[in-house]
């Protein structure tokens, strides 16, 4: 796994327990701190014995670039987090977070035709997008400090095919009535909204965050009937799909989620 910072990642602690659930006893997944700059030459001195690498922050839009190809949705968000080793020596990019995400949406009832509304316009809210599109979503906002992250999100809204609204952030709190509120801000920044949304029922909240857990939000919407979903929940389904690829192996998922699980005490993994 390739990052920087890089020493808290749960990854390896999932992907791990994947192998020996998956008998595959001559494998093993470790970190590698990596700034973006230092990705390329570290990845073309990598030996035949790579499989993959998992990418994090800051090195998403670097691996895309080191790919000989890609896929499509990796293309149209711009930012790969995983390189599969191809036989012919090359790389292959994808983004696995996109899937991880309509995974976790669609286990948590969001079907085609919702309304999504998308807290922050950084690169998981790219991912949200691009699962929007996969859902079907009606439509989607996307609320954010700064109307300048807006506009550089619009190119892979038109890429992807989705209609996107934007909208202030002090517009918050009537945006969050939607079907499914996606929150991909950093902790603290949506806290003040708990004390200010009306949810709408039975609606979807998934919060990409999950350290502190449960945030203000998603006490609030917890507290008022909504589904709600963790960054956990996609840690853990984003690297099912890295793993598959990697392999070639069915991910034996019960198996990863109780390493995730015990990992970090948590009781709210679904």
């Amino acid at each position: 796994m390739l990052g920087k910072p890089i020493a808290h990642s749960l990854s390896p602690v999932i992907h791990t327990a994947g192998y020996a659930a998956a008998g595959l006893t001559g494998w093993s997944y470790t970190r590698i701190e990596c700034a973006a700059s230092e990705l390329p030459a570290l990845v073309a001195g990598l030996g035949p014995e790579w499989a993959g690498l998992s990418v994090t922050m800051p090195g998403k839009e670097a691996a895309l670039e080191v790919a000989a190809d890609a896929s499509p949705v990796a293309v149209a968000v711009g930012a790969a987090n995983t390189l599969v080793r191809r036989p012919d020596g090359s790389w292959y990019a994808d983004n696995t977070d996109v899937g991880g995400m309509v995974r976790v949406l669609t286990d948590a009832g969001v079907g085609a035709g919702a309304a999504m509304t998308v807290l922050g316009a950084g690169g998981t809210a790219r991912a949200a997008l691009a699962a929007a599109a996969r859902l079907a979503c009606s439509s989607v906002t996307v609320v954010a400090r700064r109307p300048e992250a807006v506009d550089e999100l619009r190119t892979v809204a038109g890429a992807l095919g989705v209609a996107l609204t934007a909208a202030g952030w002090a517009d918050a709190p009537r945006h969050l009535v939607a079907d499914v509120v996606v929150s991909t801000v950093p902790k603290g920044v949506a806290d003040s909204l708990a004390e200010a949304v009306t949810w709408r029922p039975g609606g979807v909240f998934f919060d990409a965050l999950y350290d502190p857990w449960p945030t203000p939000l998603a006490t609030s919407a917890l507290a008022a009937g909504l589904r709600v979903v963790s960054g956990l929940d996609l840690l853990l389904a984003q690297a099912v799909g890295q793993f598959e690829q990697f392999t070639g192996v069915v991910a034996p998922v019960e198996a990863m989620r109780a390493a995730l699980r015990s990992a970090t005490r948590s009781d709210f993994l679904s």
